[in-house]
């Protein structure tokens, strides 16, 4: 029977201090869930109010009643499922291929689809600088739909990190050369910049190579998305490769 400490335990993992501290994380929804219990990710307890819902067979999994599992939840209406789940531990940057880095991105939403698009694109490591939103914020796991269990994500300062590497390193600019145009190395770093400010001076100062996505419409919209962006320079990256 989950008890009260139980469950404000599993709510305060909503908050970014306690995963830090616990090196905990919180998912919610059955695909999610099962696709992370098929991953290398290992599960500190899920609770289900069927354990049938999820067909394994695991000591992990607490049956519990729908009363508790709405308590446990973050959502307004909990979706049958709560998987908490342990800090995979990071592995160092593969830079022999293409490696996402972001710039302070700050939405959650934009971080989780970005988190996904690597997974499509196949991008294995993505690079996030220290201003950038935790991976594990319940609205980036959502939107990640279970990549992440595939991505190796890390949280570095981003300047250091990047010279470090000795890679080609590509930044989306407004002003950059079309990528249509643009010759593109085979492996490289993409920058991301922020949502509102776009890629920082700072890293500015060590792009080799600008590149932008022309504007065909009316010159009405300021920018894109940075997710959507992002989405439109893996394609021509991977097309180009």
């Amino acid at each position: 029977m989950v008890v009260k400490s139980q469950i404000k335990f599993i709510k305060s993992l909503q908050q970014k201090k306690y995963r830090l501290q616990n090196r905990l994380f919180v998912v919610e929804g059955i695909k999610t869930v099962r696709e992370l219990l098929a991953s290398s990710l290992k599960p500190y307890k899920v609770y289900v109010k069927d354990a049938s819902i999820l067909n394994e067979h695991l000591t992990d999994i607490e049956v519990i009643s729908e009363a508790d599992l709405k308590k446990m939840s973050g959502l307004a209406t909990p979706n049958k499922v709560v998987g908490v789940f342990h800090f995979p531990e990071p592995k160092p940057v593969d830079y022999s291929g293409w490696v996402i880095a972001l710039d302070d991105v700050r939405d959650p939403g934009n971080l989780g689809t970005i988190i996904r698009l690597c997974d499509w694109f196949g991008i294995s490591d993505l690079i996030c600088s220290l201003k950038t939103v935790d991976c594990y914020n319940p609205k980036t796991l959502q939107a990640t739909m279970g990549s992440i269990s595939r991505v190796n994500i890390v949280y570095k300062e981003l300047p250091l990190v990047i010279e470090e590497a000795g890679s080609m390193v590509v930044g989306a600019f407004m002003d950059g050369e079309v990528v249509y145009k643009s010759s593109l190395p085979s492996t490289g770093i993409l920058v991301m910049g922020n949502e509102a400010n776009g890629i920082s001076n700072e890293i500015e100062r060590i792009v080799n190579k600008r590149i932008s996505i022309p504007q065909f419409g009316p010159k009405t919209a300021e920018s894109l998305n940075v997710a959507t962006a992002t989405a439109i320079l893996l394609s021509e990256i991977r097309r180009s490769g």
